[in-house]
């Protein structure tokens, strides 16, 4: 269960709050090797990993349209109602992030606006081995298609059978993206950012995955591919005080330690009585769990933390920065507004973290490991680039001609100045 440490000293936050650690240096050697591999041999090296790794036997890789009008016929009804209404919230949250253009005239004769622009190719990657993440297509895929991304490229690792989890299909359907693969892992993402001869490369990457894939992101953003942003492992902060429900934290706990056993929860609150709680009903509700061994060993790696106030508890939740929080204290609202580092912020007792992760319309890619600080988490802007346009008439280069000559004179730059001399001259004669 959470190891309690009470009143820690601001000196000791940063051993206290660290997270799980990988081992570096042999991961990024094993997926160096399987990014080389990839770049070398397309896809016969993809379909041999699917072999290693998934225990797949495929002579093809990408998913067939018969493939996916057989997935979608077994997919229930009721899952199909969820998945519906989920993407209806979803769009409507994200659809409002579009923005307008504008327009300046910064001085008489100079006009600079700002547009923005789809990337044009990008691949989503969708973890479908011990959890498969057909929500992960929504909250990539949905975004990408509202943005106009002229190409989206789905990967996902097929099931021993070959076959891909039926809900991931009937949700690429029913987003509208027609190019899935069967490959998972480091590999895929070595497919996306370099190209197959099945598999087109694409100009930043997205999606969830397991450590290989999170390092493999972070060494193909090394040689230009764009992703998403750096993260890990999954992560939660709750925040309660005498007035919480320890039965709800303690679900809220498990729903992100399941996720794996790197995972990592806290719970920080102001009142002793319930940090105990909270511990007690993770005991009954973990004995439940069809995940119980991932998630036991991620609560090893995890605590509570007993403090003086709620300013302490901002404080530490703010140095923290986790990916998801949750503040569940009686004065959730006004915490809120004290919120400086979160991927995304859940408000009140009613409001899981699992609504984000589903169907409750904001993202659930969003920065871990500390991230937040400086990231934020998946949204229509993460699949458009900002272009500035500017343009000047001859009485606007006029005016601003003079300040161009001398600012680029002054930084012993000629030919900048030169660009402009030569113009001016035209414009007198």
């Amino acid at each position: 269960m959470l190891k309690i440490n009470k009143y820690p000293q601001e000196s000791t936050l940063k051993s206290l709050l660290a997270r799980p650690t990988m081992e570096t240096d042999f991961l990024e050697s094993s997926v160096r090797n399987i990014l080389n591999r990839v770049q070398t041999s397309g896809d016969q090296a993809l379909l041999e990993f699917n072999k290693q790794f998934d225990k797949a036997t495929l002579t093809s890789l990408a998913v067939t349209a018969e493939e996916v009008d057989a997935a979608v016929n077994k997919v229930s009804g009721a899952l199909k109602d969820a998945i519906n209404i989920a993407y209806k919230n979803i769009y409507s949250f994200h659809e409002k992030q579009q923005r307008d253009e504008l327009s300046v005239d910064t001085m008489r004769g100079v006009t600079c606006w700002r547009k923005s622009l789809p990337i044009e190719k990008v691949g989503l990657y969708i973890p479908g081995g011990t959890a498969p993440l057909f929500s992960s297509v929504l909250m990539l895929g949905i975004p990408a298609k509202i943005a106009g991304c002229k190409e989206v490229v789905l990967c996902t690792p097929p099931q021993a059978d070959g076959s891909i989890n039926p809900a991931i299909l009937f949700t690429a359907n029913l987003v509208g993206i027609t190019n899935i693969f069967k490959v998972g892992g480091a590999q895929a993402i070595a497919a996306m950012a370099y190209g197959t001869a099945s598999i087109p490369q694409v100009d930043k990457i997205f999606g969830p995955g397991n450590q290989y894939v999170t390092t493999a992101k972070q060494m193909v953003s090394l040689q230009g591919t764009a992703i998403d942003m750096p993260a890990g492992p999954s992560e939660v902060m709750v925040l309660a005080d005498k007035s919480s429900n320890a039965d709800f934290i303690a679900s809220d706990l498990l729903s992100q330690a399941e996720h794996g056993k790197d995972s990592q929860v806290v719970l920080i609150s102001t009142d002793e009585g319930i940090l105990d709680d909270v511990n007690k009903a993770l005991e009954t509700q973990l004995e439940q769990l069809p995940r119980k061994a991932l998630a036991a060993e991620a609560l090893t790696k995890s605590l509570g933390i007993l403090v003086k106030d709620t300013a302490e508890m901002m404080k530490i939740s703010n140095y923290y920065a986790p990916e998801h929080l949750i503040i569940a204290t009686a004065d959730a609202d006004d915490l809120a507004t004290q919120v400086t580092n979160a991927g995304s912020v859940f408000i009140g007792a009613f409001t899981p973290e699992s609504a984000g992760d589903y169907a409750s319309g904001t993202n659930h890619t969003l920065p871990t490991n500390g991230a937040a600080r400086a990231y934020s988490g998946v949204s229509l802007d993460s699949f458009m680039k900002q272009v500035t346009f500017q343009k000047i008439t001859e009485a606007g280069l006029k005016e601003l001609g003079p300040t161009i000559e001398i600012m680029a004179e002054a930084e012993q730059l000629e030919a900048h100045k030169n660009a402009v001399s030569l113009r001016l001259k035209a414009i007198k004669s």
